[in-house]
């Protein structure tokens, strides 16, 4: 009875033991500027309505994202015309109503921000219409996955990027995002992939192929790379991803995000 009675406190003891509070001591470092400026200008559409988003960098296991309030904001085109961009309340969030997209114009961003002077340049980057989108049912490693090619016709003698957006709201509220150069489709007919395997009849899909430059087609690349298909393009990266926004005041205190500027053709499809 004893030898059962030692037995049995020994393994509460291990138990017990198990429930250690062990705390990581991780590094940190003094926040970032995380910049999300993309101007997007949907075809049919006035594209007069825009925002920008300043955030921080926080500590990993921080549960919310601190906002970077107090900003001045401005977009010049190459005429000198300027958009201003006024922050809603303490969002973080600045928008603009009378911004006026033009293709193949170069626009320039100035954020200023604590002191510190943020710019980055580029062009409001066209592109083809969606010409069809493809439904297929026998997709995946079982072969019973459905899958969508949403078709486009890529102009011939240029170079062409393109960024695809797929959102599936039945299944996520965040988008599966893919790249795409021509470098061997120039002049072709070719397609941006999709296919989930919750994907069900009658889910809606909101489709987006947004012109790009081929410096944005090489960062969203490399940053894709990185996370791989189940952390998302905002997880945490391996190794920092730079963009095209410089820290004119201290180079050192380099910003994350990206000026893009893009014509998007937009299409919904309802999975038969």
């Amino acid at each position: 009875m004893k030898k059962y009675i030692i037995i049995f406190i020994t393994l509460i003891t291990l138990f017990t033991s198990c429930e250690d509070v062990v705390n990581v001591d991780l590094n940190t470092a003094e926040p970032k500027l995380v910049i999300e400026a993309s101007i997007n200008w949907e075809k049919g559409t006035l594209g007069n309505e825009q925002e920008i988003k300043l955030t921080l960098t926080a500590p990993y296991f921080n549960t919310t994202i601190p906002v970077a309030n107090g900003a001045d904001i401005t977009v010049v085109d190459s005429n000198s015309n300027v958009f201003y961009f006024i922050e809603d309340g303490m969002t973080g969030i600045y928008q603009n109503t009378t911004f006026s997209p033009v293709l193949n114009e170069t626009y320039t961003l100035i954020i200023n921000y604590q002191g510190e002077i943020y710019t980055a340049t580029e062009q409001l980057m066209p592109v083809v219409n969606i010409d069809y989108i493809e439904q297929g049912n026998e997709g995946g490693f079982s072969g019973d996955e459905i899958e969508l090619k949403a078709y486009y016709t890529d102009p011939a003698n240029e170079a062409n990027f393109y960024f695809f957006e797929f959102l599936n709201t039945n299944i996520t509220e965040i988008p599966e995002l893919e790249v795409y150069k021509d470098e061997f489709t120039n002049g072709n007919q070719i397609f941006g992939f999709y296919s989930h395997e919750d994907m069900e009849v009658g889910d809606l899909i909101q489709i987006k192929n947004y012109g790009i430059s081929e410096r944005f087609y090489n960062y969203m690349s490399i940053l894709l790379a990185q996370t791989g298909e189940n952390n998302g393009p905002f997880g945490t990266q391996p190794t920092t991803v730079r963009g095209n926004c410089i820290n004119q005041t201290d180079p050192e205190n380099f910003p994350l995000g990206y000026f893009r500027l893009s014509e998007v053709d937009a299409v919904n499809y309802t999975i038969q």
